[in-house]
Parts: structure tokens; C-alpha cells; sequence
């Protein structure tokens, strides 16, 4: 009678399935640097099946109408891997570029049609994310879609149809407490505040003696300039706001970095600046891909058909997702000059653990 296995008799490399997994690494040429080659690509879709498991969490808590502040924890532990697992990809550049460029043209012939571009992996994380197709680079003059294999093709189109991360958080900020209260309306005394500190540096340009008239000139039309787009975030009409969030979600996320510090702010913060720096780390990883493929190829074509060097760059600056999150920082002003939050706020947003005598 053949004895049935159970979960105690698995070993570690049944658990890992390392069988498939290290018989899966098969070179097409006798170039000793292929296996790095191979294994470093190998890793990445690992790395983006981790990132993409992380982000149907995060995905899944943000699709509920009512988003619990418990959740938020979660949503936040998820970011944070994410975040981390992409600085594992921008490390892994460091293992490539221990290859030389003659190193590498002992078998870049093998695979000269295969391209990274062509990572079914990513292209969902990019849409999943929210990167539009009308945001792309285009591809050697086609769209990226391509490029893709049919069922590779008919998967995205899937994930297109489904809300992306970054129109979830729009929903999600838009419906923040806090904001207007009552009686009380904070961005009316926001912008007052705003607006006093931009007339107290016009009044500081006039004053100085040190400033020549032309530097005056400039500094004021700087001035102008920040009043004007304090005017559009604060306008009753948000049709020419020239960001991806609608204005509700702005202001609600300017809000969050502005009062951070409240208890029930921290998480919300956190969340905010996780996926600020996962959108940094996406750019720097094309930058420094951008980087190798110049320093690999020149100013050869790169693989796939690509334009090498400068497509990558190209992506690195325009394929940004959540670029209205750094633009945030344009309408910061010094604690210091933040309105006062009244008190009925102040006590909602802290944490209060009511004892027996409270409770009396």
C-alpha cells in the first residue's frame, strides 16, 4: 500500500518546486554571461508576480464603498513591499552591469527580437496602476499592444476594463471627512492664509534693497504665478484644473500632508508617500535601464526593435502615474501659517480611549 504524502513529508525543494524552477535557466549560446543574463530577466517577473499579489490586495480594499480605517493598515503594509520589492529591481541593474558591452554581444544575437518590452507582467502593473494609453511613448512607432502575443493582448484589455489604483484613490480622497465640517470650511480660511504669506513676500520684494529691479520683477511674476494656481485649486469649478485628480481629491490629499501629524492622518500620509515613492522607483529603474542600454549598445537599436537609450529615457520622464501627488508640495505653506483646525475636528481626528470615569 503506497503511503499518501502530507503536508509534513514535503521537503524544501518540493515546496519550492525548485525542480522546474532551476531547470528553467537553458542558454542558447556557449556565452558564459547568458545565465546572468537569463537569471536577473527570471527574477524580474518574479519580482512584478510579488508586486501584482500586493496590489490585488491593496485593489481589493479600495474597491469597497466604505474603505475601513483597519484596512488602511493593510493597504499600507502591502504599499510598503511593493515599494521595497521595486528597490530590489533598481539593486538587480547593479548584477547586469557587471557584464561588458563585448561581454554582451557574444549572444545578444540569440534573442535580438525579444525585448523586456514585451513583459506581460509590467504592462499590467502600468495599467493596473493607472498609466494611460494616451500617456505612452510609443513603441518604434506602434503601440506597445503590438508587440504582445494575442492572449498576452486579450489579458490587457481585461485589465483595462477594470478601475485602475489611481482612479480608486480619487474616489477615496474625494470622500474625506474633515474638509468641511459645520460651519467650518477650511479651504476658505486656507487660501486666506495663502494668500496672506504670497501678499507678505510681495511686501518683503518691494522692501529689499539688495534686489535689483529686474530680480523684483521676476520674483513678483513668481508670486503671480503660485496666486493663480492657489485661484484654480480653490475655484468653485474644477473644468480646467490642469491635474489627472478630480479637485476633491486634491484638496483632500493636500490636506492629509498638511495635518499629517493627526493620529488619523499618519496612515493616510503613509499610503500617499508609499506610492510617491513607487512612482519614483518605477522612473529610476527605466532611467537606470536607460543608462545600461547606453552603456551596452550605444547608439545601436535596441532589442525588439527599440530605440534603445532614448526611448527608455524618454519613458522614464513622461510614464509617471501619480505625478499630482508631488505637485502637492506647490501648495505647501509653513506650519506655522496653517489655519487652526477647530477643536470639534481636532478631537475626531485623535485617538480617545475613554476610561471609567470618563465614561461617567
Amino acid at each position: 500500500m503506497v503511503k499518501k504524502k502530507t503536508d509534513r513529508d514535503i521537503d524544501y525543494k518540493g515546496y519550492l518546486q525548485l525542480e522546474g524552477l532551476l531547470s528553467s535557466q537553458r542558454p542558447l549560446s556557449a556565452a558564459h554571461d547568458e545565465m546572468m543574463f537569463i537569471v536577473v530577466h527570471q527574477t524580474y517577473e518574479l519580482w512584478f508576480k510579488l508586486i501584482l499579489f500586493e496590489l490585488d490586495r491593496v485593489q481589493k480594499v479600495f474597491a469597497a464603498k466604505i474603505v475601513k480605517d483597519a484596512d488602511l493598515c493593510i493597504v499600507s503594509a502591502s504599499l510598503s513591499r511593493m515599494v521595497e520589492t521595486m528597490k530590489l529591481l533598481v539593486k538587480q541593474l547593479d548584477i547586469m552591469e557587471t557584464m561588458t558591452p563585448l561581454d554582451f554581444l557574444d549572444f545578444r544575437h540569440v534573442f535580438r527580437s525579444a525585448s523586456g518590452f514585451q513583459s506581460m507582467q509590467f504592462r499590467a502593473l502600468e495599467v493596473r496602476l493607472g498609466l494611460r494609453i494616451d500617456d505612452r511613448i510609443g513603441y518604434a512607432g506602434k503601440s506597445f499592444e503590438a508587440y504582445l502575443p494575442k492572449a498576452d493582448r486579450t489579458k490587457l484589455q481585461s485589465v483595462s476594463c477594470k478601475p485602475s489604483l489611481i482612479e480608486q484613490l480619487d474616489a477615496w480622497l474625494a470622500r474625506t471627512p474633515f474638509v468641511q465640517t459645520g460651519t467650518f470650511n477650511f479651504w476658505a480660511a486656507y487660501r486666506k492664509a495663502v494668500m496672506a504669506m504670497i501678499d507678505a513676500d510681495r511686501k518683503a520684494v518691494g522692501k529689499s534693497r539688495r534686489m535689483t529691479a529686474e530680480a523684483k520683477r521676476m520674483e513678483n511674476g513668481k508670486l503671480d504665478m503660485m496666486a493663480a494656481q492657489f485661484d484654480v485649486l480653490f475655484g468653485k469649478s474644477s473644468a480646467d484644473m490642469p491635474w489627472r485628480f478630480s479637485q476633491k481629491a486634491l484638496q483632500a490629499a493636500l490636506f492629509i500632508n498638511l495635518y499629517r501629524d493627526q493620529p488619523a492622518l499618519q496612515t493616510p500620509f503613509k499610503i500617499l508617500n508609499d506610492l510617491m515613492d513607487l512612482d519614483e522607483l518605477m522612473a529610476l529603474w527605466r532611467y537606470r535601464h536607460a543608462l545600461m542600454a547606453q552603456r551596452m549598445l550605444g547608439t545601436k537599436m535596441g532589442s525588439g526593435g527599440s530605440t534603445g537609450h532614448d526611448y527608455l529615457v524618454t519613458t522614464a520622464a513622461k510614464h509617471r502615474i501619480f505625478k499630482d501627488l508631488f505637485a502637492l508640495s506647490t501648495f505647501l505653506i509653513p506650519r506655522s501659517k496653517l489655519p487652526r483646525l477647530p477643536k470639534a475636528i481636532e478631537d475626531k481626528m485623535n485617538f480617545r480611549y475613554w476610561g471609567q470615569k470618563d465614561a461617567a
